[in-house]
């Protein structure tokens, strides 16, 4: 099967609405993009070719052996090589960059791939994904359906990774006697990406085809993202073009933007969880996530029986588990104290320098804040991300999913305190208890001490009259939702391309010193066929990629979310922003999956994940905030001045308490309205069901006809008119077998014809009785 024949181009899809000048200049940016990656001197027309073939390469295994000794690298090659051979995979090596090897990977039949195609989807059927059997001959069952490219390449990814009692070749990179296994990669079709990004980038709006063929080629679980992203791009022209208006008429902290924005936010979530389903039945994944891998470093306690299949299972105690999972909370509050520490202490001392100290170089010593956090917060965070990930692993899940979704949920925890925190300190800390707090914050000093000019600069002078920053709030919000977007979007386009460049002309600068000094190692293209070595070339490259990771980008997404709903009563135009931003974030994202980063697995999904319930409790939290906000802020538009005593406690805890118990209401009333809204994937799955259903019915149906009806087998039996004779025989064959009063209460007729004629008897005798009395009567 050649890469044309995998799937369809984007070329044959039905155009969208254009945006002029947009599909030259992405045509531009990705060939720009991706030429600079080279920085060899070959022929254009060379790269051109090499960029359309894949050469029928299903995967590119990477062996590196520069820390291994030559006879163990050698061996260990020889059993992944033969490891690969039992699963029917075929091989070809090539030399790569630093001390590694290229091992090329394709089915070596197409039998041996239908085969594993149709246990894979036997086994969907039999865990409820599919509503009915594929058909027994494989041929027939791909004809029906055909095979699409991310099926295909999951399919060979599990052959090599999957262990050998669940017919893989068992080869976990980086892990155990694979620890040589650097990564396991499919080829980019450079051929469709330009396509895709040059459709993407000239269109407005993203249809559902456009979906389908993300899902087509990368695979649902990043399908499930793009869907995710465009649902709730599409759902912020409605709060970008109210919260203009009120940002026009209503203004700031206005109550009602809030009672929309909630709702808002509310409705979103639940159409989000109903559109979830709606796509994993079109998609043919929903209870996907049932199937799931066994978790490589599960440790079963025992092993028993398994209720429903009868197999032998590991299985380690739901208690035991749980008593482990109660570690969660010490977690939860090390992060806090750690992080939170760190943040608020940056805070106070950002509050010092900006509202008490009044020296020298204040403009510039503004920024000690921002130095501390971007240089501690990443050793926190890399620290607390390894104690995350220990603590998951000592949890002991079984599959992979479950352990997955654990480690989301605490790397969640985290970025929810980073992410958060500064503004809670400001809306609840810094405008209620200012006046509170800042004559303590002398504490800091010591971070300009060596700036000041004398000992008044340094302390707050109570006599003079001091009052909160009105715009600080406003502006922090502003940060978070406009300037921090557009770092964050640098940081992932421009950051990792400059990065590799960097490598590149480092590597290239140490390769001319060696050559120089006449020490250095042939170049790894030095053995390359000459048809190959552009083709080489570009897989080397691809080779050093970074591996995509989904759940960040998704993590993104959600974090968004949360500013708008948590704070953009603050600002109003925060959804304004957002809108722009993730139009772009969208095309971004797919030009970083095609240019910065290798192939991503084509993993399925039926769900975003726990990225869903991170939603429900971002919107619930949103119901609190906005209302202590409102409460707080909409009288004066600048809060309380830093007086606590300017706040009823007792009116802010019953407005929260009457705002939380109405998003619980209004949530039940939407989630109720939107259940009943029908969509074409839950038609299609009660077709298919109703299909399966009608089938069987036939099936049997058939079987039924073909045995004899009462009629025939009477008839047959010779049941006829009512004789002597044939009375005489009733009665000879009752008296030489037992009778019972059942069989002689059904033995009186014999058949349908005699039970006629008796019924005729008893009509005609009553019709005669009938006369007779009318006629005495008269």
């Amino acid at each position: 099967m050649t890469d044309q024949q995998k799937a369809p181009s984007l070329r044959t899809r039905s155009s969208s609405v254009r945006i002029p000048g947009f599909t030259r200049l992405s045509s531009q940016i990705y060939n720009l993009k991706y030429a600079l990656l080279d920085n060899s001197t070959e022929l254009a027309m060379t790269k051109a070719q090499a960029l359309q073939s894949n050469l029928d390469v299903d995967y590119v295994i990477s062996y590196r052996f520069a820390k291994t000794d030559k006879t163990k690298a050698i061996a260990q090659f020889e059993k992944l090589c033969e490891a690969l051979a039992n699963v029917g995979l075929q091989t070809e090596v090539r030399n790569g960059d630093s001390h590694s090897v290229l091992l090329f990977v394709r089915v070596a039949s197409d039998e041996h791939l239908y085969g594993e195609v149709y246990r894979s989807r036997v086994r969907d059927w039999i865990h409820g994904v599919r509503a009915a059997a594929p058909p027994k001959e494989t041929r027939e069952a791909l004809e029906s359906e055909p095979l699409y490219e991310a099926e295909r390449l999951r399919i060979i990814y599990q052959l090599i990774t999957n262990p050998t009692s669940e017919g893989g070749a068992g080869i976990t990179p980086k892990e155990g006697e694979w620890e040589g296994v650097e990564s396991i990669f499919a080829l980019h079709d450079h051929a469709y990406n330009k396509d895709w990004i040059k459709k993407w980038t000239s269109s407005y709006f993203l249809k559902t085809e456009d979906l389908d063929d993300i899902r087509n080629r990368l695979g649902e679980k990043i399908a499930f993202y793009f869907a995710f992203t465009q649902s709730y791009f599409t759902f912020l022209f409605f709060p970008a073009a109210f919260g203009f208006v009120s940002w026009l008429i209503l203004g700031h902290f206005s109550p009602i933007y809030g009672l929309v924005s909630a709702v808002w936010c509310t409705v979103f979530t639940e159409y989000w969880r109903h559109q979830e389903t709606d796509l994993a039945v079109r998609w043919g994944v929903r209870g996907v996530s049932k199937i799931d891998t066994r978790h490589r470093d599960f440790v079963p306690d025992k092993t028993v029986t398994d209720p429903v299949t009868g197999e032998k299972v590991g299985f380690f105690p739901s208690s035991k588990r749980f008593q482990r999972q109660l570690l969660q909370v010490p977690f939860a509050l090390t992060v806090i104290v750690c992080l939170g520490t760190v943040i608020a202490t940056c805070f106070g001392i950002e509050v010092f320098i900006s509202e008490v100290y009044n020296g020298p170089l204040k403009s510039v010593l503004v920024f000690i804040p921002t130095g501390i956090l971007t240089t501690v917060n990443p050793i926190l965070i890399t620290i607390l991300t390894n104690f995350a990930t220990k603590l998951t692993d000592f949890e002991n899940y079984d599959t992979q999913g479950a352990h997955d979704r654990a480690l989301t949920r605490k790397i969640f925890v985290m970025n929810f305190i980073l992410s958060y925190l500064g503004i809670f300190l400001t809306a609840f800390v810094y405008v209620p208890f200012g006046t509170v707090i800042v004559p303590y914050l002398d504490i800091f000093n010591v971070a300009v001490r060596p700036f000041a000019e004398d000992e008044k600069q340094l302390h707050h002078n109570t006599s003079s009259s001091w009052s909160i920053n009105p715009d600080r709030l406003r502006k922090q919000v502003i940060y978070f939702t406009v300037t921090a977007q557009l770092v964050n979007l640098g940081m992932e386009l421009i950051v990792p391309y400059l990065k590799r460049r960097g490598f590149a002309k480092i590597k290239q600068i140490q390769s001319d010193r060696a050559a120089k000094n006449g020490g250095g190692a042939p170049a790894a293209s030095a053995s390359d066929p000459p048809e190959d070595a552009a083709f080489l070339d570009r897989v080397r490259k691809e080779a050093e990629l970074g591996v995509y990771d989904v759940d960040s980008d998704l993590r993104e997404m959600v974090l968004q979310f949360g500013y708008l709903s948590l704070f953009s009563v603050v600002w109003p135009l925060t959804a304004v922003s957002f809108l722009i931003n993730d139009w772009i974030e969208l095309r971004a994202d797919a030009m970083k999956i095609c240019v910065e980063m290798q192939r991503p697995t084509p993993w399925r999904a039926d769900t975003i994940g726990p990225w869903l319930d991170s939603l429900s409790f971002l919107t619930w939290l949103g119901s609190l905030t906005t209302s202590a906000l409102v409460y707080m802020f909409y009288n004066t538009k600048s809060g309380p001045d830093g007086n606590p005593s300017n706040i009823q406690l007792w009116a802010l805890l019953l407005t929260v308490f009457f705002a939380e118990h109405l998003f619980i209401l209004l949530r039940l009333a939407i989630r109720h309205v939107i259940s009943k809204i029908d969509s074409p994937g839950l038609q299609k799955e009660r077709r298919e069901r109703f299909a399966v259903r009608k089938q069987y019915f036939e099936e049997n149906l058939n079987s039924l006809k073909k045995l004899p009806s009462v009629s025939q087998q009477q008839s047959s039996g010779g049941a006829g008119e009512i004789t002597r004779k044939s009375l005489e025989d009733d009665a000879r064959e009752s008296s030489l077998s037992a009778s019972t009063p059942v069989t002689r209460f059904w033995g009186r007729q014999r058949g349908w014809r005699e039970s006629v004629e008796v019924a005729r008897g008893f009509i005609e005798r009553a019709r005669n009785e009938t006369t007779a009395g009318e006629k005495k009567e008269l």
